[in-house]
């Protein structure tokens, strides 16, 4: 996704979302229960960018050992989210950043609960 002169590019299997602010419905139409809401459970959005899709491993899964042998058998499964889709996704898991003054969410494949795809 470029702004200006910039570019972002999502790394691994994280997409880019950007969220919806304290909302009850979202713009899809889809209600937000008040007590997910309030917990900061779930929270929802518009995937903006995705990554190539290459399962990446938790930032707290690192090990202090790389020599470990690592489960790749995933490598090739493909990422079920798309630009443009509208996603319900685990608040816990996402990580916050401010790229050009604009608030984004990166959020791991993983995390996703719920994809809305409008369909032409």
């Amino acid at each position: 996704m470029k702004q200006g002169k910039k570019e972002i590019l999502v790394v691994g299997d994280r997409v880019l979302i950007v969220p919806d602010v304290g909302e009850e419905r979202s713009g899809s139409g889809l209600y937000l229960p008040k007590w997910a809401l309030e917990k900061e459970s779930i929270q929802a959005g518009r995937i903006v960018e995705l990554g190539p899709g290459i399962p990446m491993p938790s930032p707290n899964d690192i090990e202090d050992e790389p020599w470990r042998e690592k489960d790749l058998s995933h490598q090739d499964d493909e990422m079920q989210a798309q630009i443009g889709d509208y996603a319900i996704f685990l608040r816990k898991a996402a990580v916050e950043v401010k790229f050009e003054g604009e608030l984004y969410l990166i959020v791991p494949h993983a995390a996703l609960l719920l994809l809305i795809r409008e369909n032409d």
